[in-house]
Parts: C-alpha cells; structure tokens; sequence
C-alpha cells in the first residue's frame, strides 16, 4: 500500500511541477515597462467600505496621490459603517491630492445580495453619471503606488484586456501571516495558475478584488455587479463573467498592498474559512474529494518520508523535498526563510481544516461571515 499511494504523490507532483501552467514559478508579475496609450481614458475608482476607519486613509491618500495623467474620480461607498469610515475618509480626502473624491452612501443590502456587491453597485451608479471609459474597483485596506492606476491602464490598453487585475501584495509580519499569506498566495496560484488566465483560449478566470481594472462597456455586456450580486467569491465570479467578453489578465505585484493585519491564527482562520466552503460550491461531495485530494497530496509524502521503509521512503522523501522547493519563489517573494517550505504539508493541513470549518458555518447558518453580517446560501449566479 506504501508504494502505491508513493506512487500516486508522484504522479501527482510531476503533474503540479510539469503541467499546472508553472504556477509555482510566479510567472506573471506587473514589472513589465508598457508604452502610454494615444489618449488617456477616464478612469473612476470605487471603494466599497464597511467599519474600515482603520485603514481607510491611507488608501484613499494612496489614491488622491496617482500620477495618472488622464480623468481620475474616486467615490467611497460608505458601507452602513457604524465606526465613521466616511468622516474618515472625508478627512484624508482634505489633506489634498491630485484628483477628486466622493462619498456616497449605501443602505442594505436588499434579500439576494451581499454587502459588498450592493455597495459597488451603488458605487458604479454614482460613477455612471460621467460615464468613464474605465472603472478600477479596489478595497479600502489597498494602498497604491503612484504610478498604479497608469500601470494598470496601459496594461488594458497594450493587451486589449476588459479585466486586468493585481493580487495585492498581503502583510506578512506576524507569525500568522508568515506561516499562512504565501502559501495562500501559492494555493490560490495552483487553483487558478495565471498563465492559464492571461490565455485567451483558457476557460480558467480569476482575479484579485483589491485591485481591478474594467472596461465599463465589458461590464455592462457581461451584465454588470448584478450578475454576480450573491457572489461571496465576487472577484472570481466577475472574472468569469468578463472572460466571456474579452481577454483578461491577472499577475502579482509590489505596487499595491494590503495594509490588514492578521495578527492571530484566529483571524487568518477567519478570513479563509468565510468563503471557502462557497468556492466548492457548497458541495459536501466535493469538499469530502477535495479533503481526501489535500491528504493525498500534501500529508502522505511526509507520511511515507516518516514512517515508510524501503522505495515507498525515498519516494515520499523526494515528493516532501519537491513540495517544499516548489513554495520557493513564493518565499522569495515575500522574502522569508526558504525553511517555510518544509512546513507546508503542515500548513496545508490547516487550511484542510479551516475548509471544514467553512462548510461547518454553513450548516450552522452562519457562513460568509463579514463584518457583522452573515451571507447564507450565496451561491455564485450562472
């Protein structure tokens, strides 16, 4: 039995390494220089916050600051906040910047939506009043670099993309979110590999929500926010959305940043189990197969490299060794110890377990949990 599931962590392996679009490699990155495009399109930004006092500011002065040389609002949707996110926001937006900003208010969110899909809703209709060529939705825990938004839109304009999008790069300070953010980042990357995205023909579409760029024509023909209103996985959701209509890009980045700590293992359990359960579609099929697929492919090797004897030993030693080189560039990345890899069947049995979490929230009728609110039975809209 010990050489036929060593076996099988090989075979899994080779697959991952050879034929998983490179995923492992972190292949798509923002670094490229791009030529300015002949106009500079209009360009509104949308944040959608709830109870984000903490972080509000600096992302809204990160924006105000952008060197885009072409029309750039941004609007805060004040999310039903109880903590005065957008007296917040407001006050940052007094000490000045380059562009100008908005607060609109949303109340909600009606039955069939989230909270957050609701608020850009309200968002992109205060936008639609200028009717600009672009819409860039981010979160209020991102703060960007300068030249983001002129990054982003001659990303758009060289590639003809209708979505292009860059996966903030999350904190990762405390021990939490060194044991957890770049395997997080590795897992997401493995689920969705960006070579595959960036490929037109690819039927594989994701994107990162804290930082999207949308062509406004493109998302009125995929059906706007309300196609997706019940979406707990709303950037993934849209992203599939949007690839029907036209090539999208997604890469990683050091211009945009999450500024949110997890400072406990509570918290990264929190963030992960909220919509875990949402991304198998509520399956417990599918959570039972992916389960046992984590098992096999991240907890048997160190299994067989411990306990083992003979071939089954050296197999699972060797399958241990190339899952841990595999996390490397990731590592780099975020510039920690490359030690981290030898952790990660560890730490993918934790994120084993935050999914069982998730799917127990959800019979408990308590799943998709955000900010004093509850989301239940939100499926992703075809």
């Amino acid at each position: 039995m010990g050489n036929v599931l060593a076996a099988i962590g090989v075979a899994l392996w080779i697959y991952l390494i050879c034929a998983r679009g490179r995923f492992w490699l972190c292949p798509v990155r923002d670094g490229a220089s791009l030529p300015p495009p002949a106009i500079w399109p209009s360009v509104t930004v949308v944040i959608p916050a709830r109870n984000e006092a903490d972080v509000i500011a600096e992302s809204v002065k990160s924006l105000l600051r952008q060197d885009y040389p072409g029309p750039l609002a941004i609007i805060v949707v004040d999310d039903d906040s109880g903590d005065g996110t957008a007296a917040v926001a407001a006050a940052a937006a007094v000490a000045g910047g380059n562009h100008q900003m908005t607060v609109v208010a949303s109340h909600g969110p009606p039955a069939g939506w989230t909270g957050k899909l609701w608020a850009l809703k309200q968002g992109i209709a205060a936008a639609e009043a200028s009717r600009p060529d672009l819409l860039m939705l981010t979160d209020a825990d991102i703060a960007h670099a300068p030249d983001t938004v002129s990054w982003l839109v001659a990303q758009s304009s060289a590639g003809g993309f209708v979505l292009t999008s860059l996966m903030a790069k999350l904190r990762c300070r405390s021990l939490a979110e060194r044991s957890h953010v770049p395997a997080f980042v590795y897992f997401f990357q493995m689920l969705f590999p960006f070579p595959w995205v960036c490929r037109p023909e690819s039927r594989t579409a994701a994107a990162a929500g804290g930082c999207m760029l949308i062509r406004a024509d493109a998302l009125r023909s995929a059906g706007g926010i309300d196609s997706i209103r019940a979406a707990l996985i709303d950037d993934c959701s849209l992203a599939a959305r949007l690839k029907a209509v036209g090539p999208i890009w997604l890469g990683l980045t050091d211009r945009v940043r999450s500024i949110r700590p997890y400072e406990t293992f509570a918290d990264v359990k929190a963030m992960i189990a909220r919509s875990a359960y949402a991304q198998l579609g509520y399956s417990p099929l599918l959570l039972a197969a992916t389960t046992a697929g984590m098992a096999i492919t991240f907890l048997v090797p160190p299994w067989l490299a411990i306990f083992a004897s003979g071939p089954a030993q050296y197999l699972g030693l060797a399958v241990w060794l190339a899952m841990a080189a595999s996390l490397q560039p990731m590592l780099r990345f975020y510039r920690l110890s490359p030690l981290w890899g030898v952790a990660l069947p560890a730490i993918a049995f934790l994120y084993a377990l935050y999914t069982l979490e998730s799917a127990y929230q959800h019979w408990r009728r308590r799943g998709g949990q955000w900010k004093g609110r509850v989301h239940i039975n939100a499926p992703s809209l075809p």
